[in-house]
């Protein structure tokens, strides 16, 4: 699923491995939606192919997992949520 870019102009390819009972990865769809960045959505639960690409590349079977560039980057922190000030930064997005 793609989002359209609005805000930012980012040049760059974001892909977002979620699950439907994940509130970390619906935190994490809103934050990409609020910013008008472009995803591609990738859910774990109805690609098992996916799910084993999580565990693969990160060791664990952890979700939301965010893959910028081809540079794969967990978002959150278990228990206390989304990196928002990390996310800024590897987005590229500046608050204004």
């Amino acid at each position: 699923m793609f989002k359209a870019r609005e805000r930012y102009n980012i040049d760059m390819k974001v892909q977002l491995y979620t699950s439907a009972w994940c509130r970390d990865c619906r935190a994490a769809k809103q934050f990409l939606d609020s910013h008008g960045i472009a995803y591609t959505e990738i859910n774990v639960d109805s690609d098992p192919e996916a799910s084993v690409e999580v565990l693969r590349r990160v060791g664990k079977r952890a979700v939301p997992q965010l893959v910028i560039d081809g540079e794969w980057f967990q978002p959150y922190t278990p228990g206390h949520g989304l990196l928002y000030d990390e996310l800024n930064r590897r987005l590229r997005i500046s608050e204004k």
